[in-house]
């Protein structure tokens, strides 16, 4: 088992972010508390939107680009400014606002605003309030999508609408089955500084598990270890294979030795699939050079 402190910082929480505090805020609260000289937030959620906010720990902030752009699921309200059938929103909905959209970020955002492409994979009103003036709905995004700006832009099309409520029920690998709350958490840290590890350190996502899910895993000969660490390539020589792979031409992957220890993300140069001895195409070519080298 992994000593609780190397465990700290090289891991990610899932914080359930309550409404108030910006996303900054909590994960700077996070990093205070476990004495961490850094931790990165995935995914922006607006003060007074609520959920799935995943934390990246120490070391393990390298990885939080890998994570970040991954989907994303929310549960909201739809406040329309006169009253509206459920039916009627639906299929402006479905007519304008799945697939791909153009989107621009609202005035207030952390990215700079300019139009870009975003996929709406699905968004459904279930159910409305008797006055037929707020809507409960469901959507499944591409990360970076702003769902408030969905909100104004339909309510452009209807006479006026805006975004109530908002929760993030998944971002990536992280939903709200494995959520901590802020409570959950200073509880826990309190445990560990009286010498009780057990509660946070089950709070806890290994780096070299999350990073599994989110990347093909590739794995190498230890010999080859040193010349990795000071920023060789990757030569297909020195790959062993659990698994068959195939990676196609510049997609990232997530190198393990073979007792399973975390090395680093390369990404692929060239083709090439590999079977359970070698990789087919052998030798001494490039297979890979570095991203992030964890050592």
């Amino acid at each position: 088992m992994k000593p609780i402190k190397e465990l700290l910082n090289f891991s990610l929480i899932n914080i359930d972010k309550p409404a108030g505090p910006t996303s900054f805020s909590v994960s700077e609260f996070v990093c205070r508390r476990l004495g961490l000289s850094k931790t990165s937030h995935m995914g922006t959620l607006d003060p007074k939107v609520t959920g799935v906010l995943p934390i990246t720990l120490g070391r393990a902030c390298k990885l939080a680009s890998y994570f970040i752009r991954h989907d994303k699921c929310y549960v909201g309200i739809l406040h329309t400014h006169k009253e509206m059938k459920i039916s009627d929103l639906q299929k402006l909905v479905d007519e304008n606002f799945i697939g791909k959209i153009k989107q621009t970020p609202p005035n207030r955002s952390a990215v700079k605003r300019e139009e870009r492409e975003r996929e709406i994979y699905s968004f459904q009103f279930l159910e409305s309030s008797e006055s037929k003036r707020d809507f409960l709905f469901s959507c499944s995004v591409e990360g970076g999508t702003y769902i408030r700006k969905i909100c104004s832009d339909l309510g452009e099309k209807i006479g006026g609408a805006h975004m109530g409520e908002l929760r993030r029920t998944e971002a990536g690998i992280f939903s709200e089955d494995s959520l901590v709350s802020l409570y959950e958490f200073e509880t826990a840290v309190s445990k560990f500084e009286s010498g009780n590890e057990d509660e946070l350190r089950a709070m806890l996502v290994p780096a070299e598990v999350a990073v599994k899910r989110v990347m093909k895993s590739v794995y190498v000969d230890k010999r080859a270890l040193k010349a990795l660490h000071t920023g060789k390539p990757l030569f297909s020589k020195d790959i062993i294979v659990v698994d068959d792979v195939v990676l196609k031409d510049g997609e990232v992957f997530a190198l393990f030795t073979e007792e399973d220890v975390f090395v680093g993300v390369y990404r692929k140069i060239g083709g090439g699939k590999m079977d359970k001895e070698k990789v087919t195409t052998g030798g001494n070519e490039i297979f890979g050079r570095s991203e992030f080298v964890f050592n």
